[in-house]
Order: C-alpha cells, then sequence, then structure tokens
C-alpha cells in the first residue's frame, strides 16, 4: 500500500515529497521502479487498537434494519478516513497536534472517503482491489493538498519580500 501510495505521488510529480522518506532512483522511467528502501518508517496507515475495538463494538449496528449499516459504515469511517494520509503526514513531518488540526479541518472529507473506502472493501471479490485503489485514490487527494499547501506557501514568501518603493 505503500509503494502505491509513493508511486503515485511520484507519477504526480512530488518525488521531492516522497525523497524525504525513501531512497528515490529518479535515473528510471517507472515511477514503480524508481522507488527505493525506505529511509524512515513506512506505514501507509498504522494498526490501531482503538479503532478495532469501536470496529467490535459497533458491529451490532448492522442488525438493525436498513439503517444500521449505513449507520456502522458512516462511524467506522470516520475513524478510518484520516489515516489514510497518515504517510503523508509522516513525509511531511507533522507533530501530533499539527496532524490533529488538519484531521480536524477536514473530518467531513475524511469521513466521506473513510466510508466509501469501507463500502467498496465490502465487495467480495473486488475488495483487494479496492484496497489497493484506495491507497491510490487517498495519493491523488494529497497532491491536490500539497499544490493547495505550496500555492499558499509560494503566496506568504512573495508577499514577504515586496517592498513598496515610494518616488
Amino acid at each position: 500500500m505503500v509503494d502505491v501510495f509513493d508511486a503515485t505521488l511520484i507519477n504526480e510529480g512530488l518525488s521531492d515529497l516522497v525523497a524525504q522518506g525513501r531512497i528515490l532512483y529518479p535515473e528510471e522511467m517507472n515511477p514503480v521502479r524508481q522507488l527505493g528502501k525506505p529511509t524512515t518508517s513506512a506505514v501507509y496507515s498504522p494498526f490501531s487498537l482503538r479503532q478495532i475495538i469501536e470496529f467490535i463494538c459497533f458491529i451490532p449496528l448492522n442488525l438493525i434494519p436498513a439503517v444500521g449499516t449505513p449507520v456502522f459504515l458512516i462511524l467506522t469511517g470516520y475513524r478510518a478516513g484520516p489515516l489514510q494520509h497518515w504517510r503523508y503526514f509522516k513525509l511531511l513531518a507533522l507533530t501530533k497536534k499539527e496532524r490533529q488540526a488538519t484531521m480536524k479541518r477536514r473530518q467531513l472529507s475524511y469521513t466521506w472517503f473513510g466510508t466509501v473506502a469501507l463500502l467498496l472493501q465490502l465487495v467480495p471479490v473486488l475488495s483487494m482491489l479496492f484496497l489497493l485503489t484506495t491507497a491510490a485514490g487517498s495519493a491523488l487527494w494529497v497532491v491536490r493538498l500539497e499544490a493547495l499547501r505550496r500555492e499558499s506557501t509560494a503566496d506568504t514568501t512573495a508577499d514577504a519580500d515586496y517592498t513598496d518603493a515610494p518616488v
């Protein structure tokens, strides 16, 4: 999953971001072949005991006709969504406080992303495919977020360099 995530970022032009967490071979043409050994912990989505306990506690919701399963998926998606960007947070070297602030700002988006990911992984024959496409989709979302982050950083830098020269 980490390789799918990182290769997608490389394919979309974010090699500099991926290089913060692993060795890259830029002479290779294929983004997957560019991936070298990780230089830091390479975890796509960490093990969460809290998430497993909540999952077990929420399973009985599925017994409620019509609304139980959607409620179960939304509640578990709430926790699973932000974990899809765990790798991104690590590549940015965000502190726990910064990570929590970022997750709080995007909680609704993360909840829906996690809910849809869990729903797709319930499809029996295609669940492994959807596991991989979730990692790729998460990386594509990072591409958009990173473009916005870099644009705002560039705007801030440009504003800081500006000085008015009165005539």
